[in-house]
């Protein structure tokens, strides 16, 4: 596979026409919470703001409008890659299996210019009762060919296998769990990778196997808390900008880093958070979740 770099400037985002708690996700996903509020409206309102944030950074947007209740989170589903690849994956729940509608996705990619030249098909697993949640299971070193993914129900081994074995990647699989000893529902809450940092909940990972996955990381690691974690401060993504790269993240983990922490992320990118308190809240995700980098050729 041709090495790529670690960010893009260009993602896919799904608008969400029908945003509403789902309780199925939910009975894995501790972040996710019910509320009696109309959220669908506020939800919109929040991912308009976030693709227009996106847009006014230089960032380019690709956007696909779907139902479902968690629709508004593609990087589930779908990532692309700098061969041309397009990986769709096995999702846990039926109803978020309808939200890979790719006869919608492949002419709106095909429209903005971009090459899907193979699809790599992983979603056959959903038979045998295993999942891999895309870019929430996997937090990907694409120079590197690399990735992490912590275990749990959304998380299989023998996915990973598959997905390693198809796109010539080396996977590193450790555990992570929150503080009532559950697995952590997705890789990407506890972990993400920029092109020269790191942010991680370390007291996920066990102690045996937290420093060997820190050397793996080969970045610079802000070690941030449970606490911290939870108000979703690993759920970051750094992007190619129109000035240079930016950090795209919720105004609620900005406000969780100490100002030292926001102090060594900014010389890294400019960080660009957005208010998603709806999604976050309801949806049990945030910006991270909300972004599919496209990483594919142009035609």
């Amino acid at each position: 596979m041709t090495e790529e770099e670690q960010t893009s400037g260009s993602v896919l985002l799904v608008r969400p026409r029908a945003f509403a708690f789902h309780a199925e996700a939910a009975a894995t996903n501790a972040f996710a919470a019910a509320t009696d509020a109309d959220v669908a409206e506020r939800a919109l309102a929040e991912f308009d703001a976030l693709a227009t944030a996106l847009d006014g950074a230089g960032v380019e947007t690709v956007i696909l409008e779907r139902d479902g209740p968690d629709a508004v989170f593609p990087n589930n589903w779908v990532s692309f890659h700098g061969d041309g690849t397009m990986v769709l994956y096995p999702m846990a729940t039926a109803a978020r299996r309808l939200e890979r509608d790719t006869e919608a996705l492949l002419p709106l990619l095909d429209r903005a210019g971009f090459a899907v030249k193979r699809t790599v098909d992983l979603t056959g697993h959903e038979r045998h009762g295993r999942f891999l949640e895309g870019t929430g299971s996997l937090i990907l070193d694409r120079p590197r060919a690399h990735a992490f993914a912590s275990r749990s129900v959304r998380t299989d081994a023998a996915v990973i296998a598959d997905f390693d074995a198809a796109l010539g990647y080396s996977t590193l699989l450790f555990d992570a769990l929150d503080r009532a000893d559950r697995p952590i529902y997705h890789t990407n809450v506890l972990l993400s990778l920029g092109s020269d940092f790191a942010v991680l909940c370390s007291h996920a990972v066990p102690a045996e196997q937290r420093g060997g996955l820190i050397d793996a990381l080969e970045r610079s690691v802000i070690a941030v808390s449970f606490e911290r974690m939870s108000k979703f401060a690993c759920n970051i993504i750094e992007l190619r900008g129109r000035s240079g790269p930016v950090i795209a993240l919720s105004a609620a983990a900005l406000e969780s880093f100490t100002p030292a922490q926001r102090r060594q992320l900014e010389q890294f990118a400019t960080l660009l958070p957005v208010p998603i308190p709806t999604v976050e809240a309801v949806g049990g995700g945030s910006v991270r979740c909300m972004i599919a980098e496209i990483h594919l050729p142009r035609r």
